[in-house]
Order: structure tokens, then sequence, then C-alpha cells
């Protein structure tokens, strides 16, 4: 997950993430203390990302409004 956020320029908006999961990506996500609007925007994410998980298509592009550059 931290490199998908880094991808997307987003990896400074979470930075008290931490991953408890296995190899399978199974487990348990803390995002620690974040700014609403990180919040709802990882929401949108993730909304955006099931749907082209479960049909396996990953062409899709989120319809949010990424930044180009990280928050301070």
């Amino acid at each position: 997950m931290v490199d998908q956020l880094a991808l997307l320029g987003l990896d400074s908006d979470f930075p008290g993430l931490v991953a408890d999961v296995n190899v399978l990506g199974d487990g348990l996500v803390q995002l620690g203390t974040v700014r609403p609007e990180a919040a709802e925007l990882l929401a949108e994410l993730v909304m955006v990302g099931l749907p082209a998980e479960l049909t396996g298509t990953t062409d899709m592009a989120p319809s949010t409004g990424l930044r180009d550059t990280p928050a301070a």
C-alpha cells in the first residue's frame, strides 16, 4: 500500500501508515492520524479500485483530483 500511495504522490499524507500483512496481503493496515481530505481521497480511491480489482480491469483511472505534488 505504501508503494501505491507513493506512486500517487500521497505518501506524505499518511506518515503514520503501518501495515501488518502476510505475503498474500491479508492483514491490518493502520493509517495513523490523517487529514479528513486525505481520508476522503483514500476512500474514493478504494471505491474506484475495488470494482476494478473484482472485474480484473486495472486500466480504470480514478476520477479524483489527485495532486501533482504531495501535501506539506
